[in-house]
């Protein structure tokens, strides 16, 4: 399969999914949507991408290529869905924010097609942004996919040819980037409440880094764990007070626990990790 004689088609056209679409239409690769039983948002940036509506059996019967970007919690019903219609030989490309043990049984939903675990990284491709589509799978597969967005905004990086690990790449990164989100919005609430929020906000804007990109932090954060559980048990007691939810703070205490025994300790990066992961060998 060549870039512009492909056929894609399209489940279904979100924010991200229509993005995708217009630019594989801006390279003349037709682009298949079925609308049956969609919002009229949705029908309305599948025309402005200029994508082809088709129902769902003839998308299938004419799509070289599926590529799935639906809400997460759809992707394996889709997907079987796709698996009832027979698709066969063909790539199916899952790129839905989804666990690797999801990404396993859907592969094996579709034995006879060529299925690419797939994750988006980033701001859908408009405006001059381009997010990264990560791939893993079968080599001549994940080829494939590259050449269909060579020339587009739209990145592509190979993992490799391990189904998982590109949805593992995406939970991971997105695990902290939303939860993080989660804690600021907490964080920002309880100061407010107690007339402190600009104050917080002052200490905040002076750190420009990402605690992600630090690992060294994860042995202090284990040495310190201690004294940090406590410390998050009153935060939420602060968050209850306020009138905020409680549970994500007390979860971070609980799992500041798994590291009761190493107060003060030195650790290495994959020691810390250990305790976490509760090893055996380790007290």
């Amino acid at each position: 399969m060549t870039g512009p004689a492909i056929t894609v088609g399209l489940l279904h056209p979100g924010s991200m999914g229509a993005a995708f679409g217009a630019q594989l239409r801006a390279r003349g690769v037709t682009v298949l949507w079925c609308p049956d039983g969609r919002s009229i948002a949705t029908r309305r940036r599948a025309e402005q991408a200029d994508l082809e509506p088709a129902d769902f059996s003839g998308l299938l019967d004419r799509a070289d290529v599926v590529l799935s970007l639906c809400p997460p919690a759809a992707a394996e019903e889709l997907a079987a869905q796709v698996a009832a219609h027979g698709f066969a030989g063909r790539t199916y490309v899952e790129a839905n924010a989804i666990s690797p043990g999801r990404m396993g049984r859907i592969a094996a939903l579709l034995p006879r097609a060529e299925t690419i675990d797939a994750a988006v990284v980033g701001s859908p491709p408009v405006g001059g942004k381009s997010p990264t589509l990560y791939l893993s799978g079968e080599r001549r597969s994940t080829g494939e996919v590259e050449r269909l967005f060579a020339g587009t905004d739209i990145r592509t990086h190979d993992l490799g040819t391990e189904v998982g690990a590109a949805s593992a790449l995406k939970l991971s990164y997105s695990s902290y980037q939303k939860a993080s989100r989660v804690l600021a919005a907490l964080a920002y609430g309880a100061a407010q409440a107690h007339g402190v929020g600009d104050e917080l906000l002052t200490i905040a804007a002076k750190r420009t880094g990402s605690y992600l990109t630090e690992t060294s932090y994860i042995p202090k954060t284990a040495a310190r764990a201690w004294r940090w559980g406590p410390e998050l048990a009153d935060a939420a007691a602060l968050l209850t007070d306020a009138g905020l939810p409680d549970e994500l703070m007390l979860a971070a205490a609980s799992t500041l626990g798994h590291w009761d025994g190493a107060r003060d300790a030195t650790l290495t990066v994959e020691e810390a990790l250990e305790l976490l992961r509760g090893d055996p060998d380790r007290s």
